[in-house]
């Protein structure tokens, strides 16, 4: 969709949009091989170069990245290391910026997807749309069968909650160690929903989103969806 260069300009967080008049008279924005003087022009964002570069992502950021430990999911640099640190600086100046698709909280590894597009946010955090998430958890003491249809039932009540945590799917792997697939998203549910039944959780990953993993992604790494992840997430 075409848009006023200096729109463009301060959205993708080139400059200000007062300063986009110099940017063409300095000859910094081409267009077709061509430089572009007026920054009312109304132009497609791929079709630009910016000091002979195209634009980084023009139709908007997708990506999964591989959320280490010790990471928060806030642009506040205040609260210690954030994923956007991860993430390519140039993002951070964009206009929206970046966002979690939900949160993990700093305790939790994993996998986050990312985005600038709020439409998408929304689509994949709105309980109606039931997209599954599966951790893996790692709790304080052996685990017990009851728990699988404690957490099937839909019943589990939290803390401050109102109403009761959907039916989630609960696969125990090991002695303390358990796989957990959850349609929704409450504020550390997955560790609230353990302490409910008794149990601390000592290690918290995420591992998929739908039918996204973090196959070939060491911590801290992130990739763009492709084709085929935007169909398994139903984009």
């Amino acid at each position: 969709m075409k848009r006023r260069l200096d729109q463009i300009l301060s959205s993708y967080g080139y400059c200000s949009r007062k300063e986009a008049k110099a940017w063409c008279r300095d000859g910094r924005v081409a267009c077709a091989g061509e430089s572009v003087r007026d920054p009312a022009a109304k132009l497609e964002p791929r079709e630009l170069l910016i000091d002979g570069e195209p634009i980084d992502h023009p139709d908007g950021i997708l990506v999964v990245l591989h959320k280490p430990v010790g990471y928060v999911c806030s642009h506040d640099p205040a609260e210690g290391e954030r994923i956007y640190d991860l993430l390519p600086i140039d993002w951070q100046a964009r206009d929206p910026q970046p966002v979690s698709v939900g949160r993990l909280d700093r305790d939790t590894s994993g996998l986050i997807l990312v985005t600038d597009q709020s439409m998408l946010v929304h689509r994949l955090t709105s309980p109606k749309h039931k997209v599954p998430k599966t951790y893996e958890v790692l709790v304080d003491k052996p685990l017990s069968a009851e728990l699988i249809p404690a957490f099937a039932a839909g019943t589990l009540m939290l803390d401050g909650e109102k109403e009761a945590c959907r039916p989630a799917e609960l696969r125990i792997t090991g002695e303390r160690t358990a796989e957990l697939v959850l349609m929704e998203g409450k504020y550390h549910q997955v560790r609230r929903m353990f302490a409910a039944l008794g149990y601390h959780v000592q290690t918290l990953h995420r591992s998929r989103f739908a039918e996204l993993s973090l196959e070939g992604l060491e911590e801290g790494e992130f990739r763009d969806l492709g084709a085929a992840d935007l169909a398994a997430l139903g984009l």
